[in-house]
């Protein structure tokens, strides 16, 4: 790269104005990416078609209400975590997820687990799913054995079945005496250990793991990797978020480069790590002050993008039936919105309720 190529200003309406390598494709043809094939002939586990994730940027707790009791007229700024993701995953498939910090990695798996909705979007899971955060669902408050108990009713286990458990639970988390003491007395690799160890022991089709094995001792992370392969070997679908590239490419067979609420890439784990290590080489060379238009352009995108645009991309995918382009443009034009059937219906049931009460207090005596 020359010294003036470097000193070039990046904007959003000039994507290649630093001969940037590896943009993302065009989301009509997502699907097209080499990670969807299906060349094992397994069942489909996970399949998302234009996953959405839309936040509003008021910051006071007037607007964050308005925003949620009159969303139709909401003017806040609005940012897309996520602009339109598709892509299919298959029984045994053990996927990574790649990008650099914010581009929406957490937010895809924090949908896909249930801990968030997306905006928009057709969004299919076939089993149970299990989210493993170092931060996840533990209270402070609560000792690890409590914490324990807690999570495992949250995620649908019976008391007694938490009690046949809840040793092999603690014995797996290495805490010792520390299992009987407050969480908030834990260090973050102690956290990662407990929240690791309960999320292992619930046996759910689907894992997926955020940042979880990035933090803690050396000998830990190779008793949870090793965890990891006997669930690989056992035909369960994961997916694997984290920042060490080696675990990426020692534990998946697929990868994921989601950027900036865009995916870049997806197809087996050599292929994709090599394309992101050459993008990360190519954004080092930049000098600090691109570096920051460049961001704050990328960042400036995810503003700007809106449903107009997505519905325009929905309509050129050729993969969707006319009846599932119009679902999930109907979807995306709404958006998290009830639509108006919805709010007649609910104002039906709120009269309802109040007119039984009426009669129950008026008449019932």
């Amino acid at each position: 790269m020359t010294e003036d190529s470097k000193k070039i200003v990046y904007t959003p309406t000039d994507p290649r104005g630093l001969n940037e390598p590896f943009l993302p494709v065009s989301i009509a043809k997502q699907i097209d990416l080499p990670g969807n094939d299906n060349v094992s002939g397994a069942p489909l586990k996970v399949s998302g078609r234009y996953i959405t994730k839309e936040y509003d940027m008021g910051t006071s707790r007037n607007e964050k209400i308005q925003a949620i009791l009159n969303p139709l007229k909401s003017k806040k700024e609005k940012f897309w975590g996520l602009k339109g993701i598709s892509f299919d995953v298959f029984e045994g498939d053990v996927v990574g997820v790649v990008g650099v910090n914010g581009s929406g990695k957490s937010t895809l798996l924090n949908i896909l687990s249930g801990a968030l909705m997306e905006t928009s979007g057709r969004l299919i899971l076939k089993g149970k799913t299990s989210l493993l955060s170092v931060w996840d669902g533990l209270r402070d408050n609560l000792t690890g054995l409590e914490n324990i108990r807690l999570k495992s009713l949250m995620m649908g286990l019976s008391n007694k079945e938490i009690d046949n458990q809840i040793n092999d639970i603690a014995e797996f988390s290495e805490l010792g005496k520390f299992i009987k003491q407050p969480v908030k007395n834990y260090s973050s690799g102690m956290r990662s250990k407990l929240g690791f160890a309960i999320a292992v022991h619930q046996n759910p089709d689907i894992m997926i793991i955020d940042e979880a094995l990035s933090v803690g001792d050396q000998t830990f992370t190779r008793k949870a990797l090793n965890k990891m392969q006997e669930f690989k070997a056992a035909g369960k679908t994961i997916f694997f978020v984290s920042h060490a590239l080696g675990q990426i490419e020692e534990f998946t067979d697929k990868t994921m480069w989601i950027q900036y609420g865009e995916l870049r890439a997806y197809g087996d784990t050599a292929t994709i790590l090599q394309e992101y290590k050459n993008w990360t080489k190519w954004y080092n060379q930049l000098d600090d002050d691109v570096k920051k238009s460049y961001v704050a352009a990328r960042k400036q995108a995810q503003n700007d993008f809106n449903r107009t645009q997505l519905t325009e991309r929905i309509v050129e995918d050729n993969h969707l039936s006319d009846a599932d382009k119009k679902k999930i443009a109907r979807d995306n034009a709404v958006g998290g919105r009830l639509t108006w059937w919805n709010w007649l219906l609910l104002a039906i049931g709120t009269g309802i309720f109040v007119y039984a009460v009426y009669l129950y207090v008026y008449l019932g005596r």
